[in-house]
């Protein structure tokens, strides 16, 4: 046990520990030289050369940032050819941020690709940025900047950059001895210190002036810091006074005096139980109860504050100083009898074949589900394997003699570490701790190595722990084919079918995506054989469309049977293409063409017209025409219309809509003048209905000149005219027409619509002008039964006899006997 508690060192009632996790990559790099970068829970680490020093420089003098794994492997770099970098910071999503003096910040991947840029504001272009703070906010990556004027900007998310001025410190003409950015509760505060005073100061314009419990004269704060999770603050005096407290200055837990009034190089939190100092050559680490340890460094360090912990980075290694965790006390330190204790040494005799196993599970019998505990969470505090084996190996064995064991916890935490180790690893370079994998999530970690084009041991990791498809496998897949598609020295061909070969049909992968992406890249033809792969049309065809393939998107869209898709095109191409060009494109796609025409019919007649046009089609262009003119409402443009499709109908040699259109043309003219004349109704009825119509209010006369103008045939004016009179009970008119000429229908019709009008007295009047054929049925019509009979012994129709007979009832019984009687007449007759 003793090397696992050899770099104990104690602090209070604690114990911390400082592990070498890597010895690094990197070769001649002395930090010195360098302005240093390095992001949580195990991020890159981006350097720059330092401007204040003076050092040899070989080759050109443009500054190159270098961007590192934390195993000091490199990365990528940057060759610097924008303003003065003021600052480096890295955001929550692993993105470099690079803070110019103009108040510019530049957003670089980790491969040192440009993402984007965006200011701090005109002031701080104007005025230069002397100061910047990077910093965790609730709403993702803040950026804090102090210009030349001494004011302060900021944003709290640097994806969505919404600058916001901070609140002036009054009288502040000088740089202030130190400032940091303290996010809590949902808000970002600056703390600055103007000497002796403190100002807490937001972004609404307001300050405050605050007294931290200080029980010594103080003549200027020089350092500040603020602990990960932004709860506690340390506080350094220019008289080597060290201040830990609450972030809010309302609570002190202990003054601490360094002896050393230099300003350290570093403040940094140790998770949130210590706060540690570096000054040339030494770390000193202070605890909440005025205890310390001091660790001697041999080279420039960088400190890296984590959730758990603190990072130190050297030219040389790279270390990670933490306190232990108490269940890693409980089974390590030395003369502990925790249950964790016993069963890890039951576990090491019972490996050296030893009956004292036997011995040490008796004594924790009791409590055995305890010592499993233990040992399953103090393996995953531990950073070597061999240990982390050790104390598996351990629950396993104390597992064997419980029979109630939940097994999820120590198979969850195999499956941790197994995790946490593939990414430990040198090549990979992601030093995190359990405690931060809990806080970061699986998922991001699986982002993080995607980000950095780990596609394999991702995928290994997603196969490894069950993840859904969609959310794992899938997914990286579809990172990897973006990836891939940038690759501009590789054939597209090769491309397409080696993402093809990879991806098959696995669930959740958008082919539309990669190829926007490989678009987006300038490779058009890569980009349209991988939508060969995509089976959504929908997919398929905005993306085409985009890219300028129109006439391929189209047919895409038809071959997709959807028609709203064939209409996104179609409009697409008409506000793109001139007409002629768009006619020509559609018309080889009889469905698009098709589609279109519904389109224009219900939405743009004028377009329909155009396309008629175009296509000499003037029959249907006629026939448009007809239909637009009954929806106008003024008189002139209806006229217009119809003569325009009378035009049509005469290039289509249809001679009879031609003719007919014309007629309709006069019929309105003439229904115009009607109601000039007689301010009364006439448009839009029919010939038969305005003849109809001047014939029941007495206009004879027109009525007439408008049979002549019309051409209306004798029978059919005949026939108008005897309803309309009939209608209008006109029977003295009716009669005069009667006897006007001989009636080119006969005079049943005469019969019939007096008797429909229940008129039999005017009706009789015309049963005399009928033939003698008719005679008899014209009798039975309007009820004369009597004289019918008489009528056909006249003419000795027997038939017309029986007719009669027929048509009597109960009541006409003397009738009856006299048909018979004439019946037998005509037979003696015979």
């Amino acid at each position: 046990m003793a090397h696992v508690t050899g770099d104990w060192n104690p602090l209070g009632q604690v114990f911390y520990r400082k592990q070498e996790i890597y010895t690094l990559g990197w070769r001649d790099i002395d930090l010195d030289k360098f302005v240093v970068a390095a992001a949580p829970y195990g991020g890159p680490v981006a350097l720059i050369r330092d401007e204040t020093k003076l050092v040899r420089v070989q080759g050109s003098i443009r500054p190159v940032i270098y961007i590192y794994t934390s195993s000091g492997r490199e990365i990528s770099s940057i060759r610097w050819n924008s303003g003065h970098v003021i600052h480096l910071g890295w955001s929550c999503s692993e993105e470099l941020l690079c803070v110019q003096e103009d108040g510019s910040v530049l957003v670089y991947d980790i491969f040192g690709q440009f993402k984007r840029t965006f200011s701090m504001g005109t002031e701080a272009k104007e005025m230069k940025v002397r100061d910047c703070r990077i910093f965790n906010s609730h709403q993702g990556t803040g950026l804090a900047v102090m210009t030349s004027s001494y004011r302060i900007f900021m944003v709290n998310n640097v994806d969505e950059p919404r600058i916001r001025r901070m609140a002036d410190v009054p009288g502040l003409d000088a740089p202030p001895s130190s400032w940091v950015v303290i996010s809590q509760d949902r808000q970002s505060r600056v703390l600055l210190a103007r000497e002796n005073d403190l100002y807490l100061l937001d972004h609404g314009g307001q300050y405050s002036r605050q007294l931290a419990p200080v029980s010594q004269q103080v003549e200027a704060y020089t350092e500040m810091a603020v602990s990960f999770n932004n709860k506690y603050l340390a506080l350094f005096t220019n008289t080597g006074l060290l201040w830990i407290g609450s972030s809010d200055l309302e609570r002190a837990y202990c003054e601490f005096d360094t002896k050393c009034p230099q300003r350290p190089k570093q403040l940094a939190w140790c998770g949130t139980g210590a706060i540690v100092g570096y000054w040339e050559n030494i770390l000193l680490m202070v605890g909440p109860g005025k205890d310390y340890v001091k660790y001697n460094v041999d080279s420039t360090v960088h400190l890296v504050p984590e959730l758990d912990g603190l990072r130190i980075l050297s030219n040389y290694s790279h270390e990670f100083l933490h306190k232990v965790p108490s269940v890693v006390e409980c089974v390590f330190k030395i003369g502990s009898i925790e249950p964790g204790a016993m069963l890890y040494e039951a576990s090491r005799e019972f490996q050296n074949g030893s009956p004292k196993a036997d011995e040490y599970i008796r004594m924790i019998q009791d409590r055995l589900t305890v010592a499993v505990d233990q040992c399953i969470q103090a393996a995953g505090c531990e950073h070597e394997p061999t240990t982390q084996r050790m104390l598996l190996r351990a629950a396993s064995f104390g597992k064997c003699f419980l029979s109630d064991m939940n097994p999820e916890p120590f198979v969850r935490m195999c499956r941790t570490l197994r995790v946490l180790n593939s990414v430990r690893d040198f090549t990979i370079g992601i030093p995190l701790s359990c405690a931060q994998l809990e806080q970061l999530s699986m998922p991001v970690l699986i982002d993080r190595l995607v980000l950095r084009r780990q596609y394999p041991l991702a995928i290994r990791v997603c196969q490894y722990l069950k993840m859904p498809e969609a959310e794992g496998v899938s997914r990286i897949l579809a990172h990897w084919a973006c990836y891939k598609v940038q690759q501009t020295h590789v054939d597209d061909e090769l491309i397409a079918r080696s993402i093809n070969e990879k991806l098959r049909d696995t669930p959740g992968i958008s082919y539309s995506e990669i190829a926007a992406k490989a678009a987006e890249c300038g490779r058009t033809e890569l980009a349209i054989r991988l939508l060969e792969y995509e089976p959504k049309s929908a997919e398929q065809v905005p993306l085409l469309m985009k890219m300028g393939r129109d006439q391929l998107a189209l047919a895409k869209a038809v071959d997709s049977g959807d028609t709203d898709l064939v209409y996104t095109v179609v409009m697409h191409l008409k506000e793109k293409l001139t007409l002629g060009d768009f006619l020509m494109t559609i018309r080889n796609l009889p469905t698009a063409q098709s589609l279109y025409l519904q389109y224009c019919k219900e939405q743009n007649r004028e377009m329909l017209q155009d396309l008629y046009y175009q296509e000499d089609n003037f029959q249907e262009s006629a026939n448009c025409r007809v239909m637009d003119s009954y929806n106008e409402t003024r008189m002139d443009e209806r006229l217009r219309n119809l003569q325009q499709a009378q035009e049509a109908y005469t290039k289509a040699r249809n001679e009879f809509a031609a003719k007919v259109t014309e007629e309709q043309v006069r019929l309105l003219k003439y229904q115009m003048r009607l109601e000039e004349e007689l301010k009364r109704p006439y448009l839009d009825l029919s010939l038969h209905d305005t003849i109809s119509q001047l014939t029941t209010e007495g206009n004879h006369k027109l009525a007439e000149q408008l049979r002549k103008e019309f051409k209306v045939p004798d029978k059919r004016f005949w026939w108008l005219k005897i309803q309309a009179l009939a209608e209008g009970s006109d029977w003295a008119e009716l009669d005069r027409f009667a006897k006007s000429k001989k009636s080119p229908i006969g005079y049943e019709p005469f019969i019939d619509v007096c008797l429909k009008h229940q008129n039999r007295y005017e009706a009789n009047k015309y049963v005399g002008r009928i033939a003698d054929t008719g005679k008899v049925k014209a009798y039975i019509k309007i009820g004369n039964l009597e004289q019918a009979a008489e009528t056909a012994l006249q003419q000795r129709n027997e038939e017309d006899l029986n007719l009669v007979l027929s048509k009597c009832t109960s009541s006409h019984r003397v009738l009856a006997e006299k048909i018979n009687t004439m019946k037998a007449q005509l037979s003696s007759k015979k």
